[in-house]
């Protein structure tokens, strides 16, 4: 009896694992700043995931930006993430621009849920990152 019950737990068990497709990791979508002075939408460019500005709070230029040609252009619209391309589970590797200083360092993405993404500047090859949490606008 107790062989039969087991049995039958391990078959419910493995059907519905079975019929349950996992989600898919996406960080598509339109996410917002910790402290929610901006929103960026994630989107693909060719083989790997780009943000752009879409929202400032106050709205500025991109005053800082080591070339003096782009002094001048509205930050919205702006790319900050630049090419993520797959790094493991649910996690990217590519390029970060911080308008704040102009400087455009490694950076690193994580899914942390659907609705939760840890994305992260990193100098030294990594060794030294900063980073924050941003939440998916629906």
């Amino acid at each position: 009896m107790k062989t039969k019950l087991l049995n039958a737990v391990i078959a419910l068990a493995l059907t519905t694992a079975v019929a349950s497709p996992a989600l898919a990791a996406d960080a598509k979508g339109t996410w917002q700043r910790e402290n929610g002075s901006a929103r960026i939408k994630i989107s693909n460019c060719g083989n790997a995931l780009c943000g752009n500005l879409v929202w400032l709070k106050n709205p500025r230029k991109d005053t800082e930006n080591p070339d003096p040609a782009l002094r001048t252009r509205n930050l919205v619209g702006s790319q900050t993430i630049l090419g993520m391309k797959p790094s493991g589970t649910d996690s990217w590797k590519g390029k970060v621009y911080n308008a704040e200083d102009g400087k455009t360092y490694s950076g690193k993405m994580r899914l942390i849920s659907a609705n939760e993404l840890k994305l992260e500047g990193c100098v030294l090859g990594g060794l030294i990152c900063k980073g924050e949490t941003w939440s998916r606008i629906k």
